[in-house]
């Protein structure tokens, strides 16, 4: 099955270029010792859509393998988005073999599947550069897998009264990944302030 191999390569491939670039990784110090409450009330005070209690939670426990830094932080956070997308790929497909939608809702989950197939892939390559300080190209990879939700959640909205079975896991994906945008373009902030 594809699916499968599709994965583990991705997957291996995320994980080579953590032990690859971990030892390249420069972090920004000289932030506050209350990293990920600061970061996410930032965060909150520049948007309205922005979930603070969402983002501290989320955060809240960030493993001790980590470098507690922006750089340490955007990185968890993509990679709780990366746990979201992959979780929700593997629940559409027991969706598609369930037998509980009608072939409007099957059209729609089909297309879904494609999109979080794509999310994967889409965030593992937003690790990457993200992880080689490229971090625009990582706002843009970030930005199109948040606008996979929305796509998937819109699919549903077709049809009146047509309810959506993966609206918690597309809202959460759009809140993940609003997190790591945030914290990647404060992280751009910092570093501009430091070379000017």
């Amino acid at each position: 099955m594809w699916h499968c191999s599709f994965f583990t390569l991705s997957f291996s491939f995320l994980f080579f270029l953590l032990i690859i670039t971990r030892e390249n990784f420069s972090p920004v110090t000289g932030l506050p010792e209350d990293l990920v409450n600061t970061i996410c009330k930032q965060c909150a005070d520049k948007s309205t859509v922005f979930n603070y209690d969402f983002c501290l939670t989320s955060l809240q426990p960030i493993p001790t393998s980590h470098v507690m830094n922006l750089q340490g932080l955007a990185l968890f956070a993509m990679e709780l988005a990366l746990e979201n997308v992959t979780n929700t790929f593997w629940s559409i497909e027991k969706m598609l073999t369930s037998g509980r939608f009608d072939p409007y809702a099957l059209g729609c989950l089909k297309d879904c599947f494609e999109l979080y197939g794509e999310g994967v892939s889409m965030l593992v390559n937003s690790i990457g550069v993200f992880l080689h300080e490229q971090y625009d190209a990582a706002n843009v990879l970030l930005s199109a897998v948040m606008e996979t939700a929305s796509t998937c959640e819109e699919g549903f909205k077709e049809r009146e009264g047509e309810v959506c079975p993966l609206a918690e896991e597309n809202y959460n994906l759009f809140r993940l990944g609003d997190i790591a945008l945030c914290t990647i373009n404060l992280l751009s902030l910092a570093l501009g302030s430091k070379s000017s």
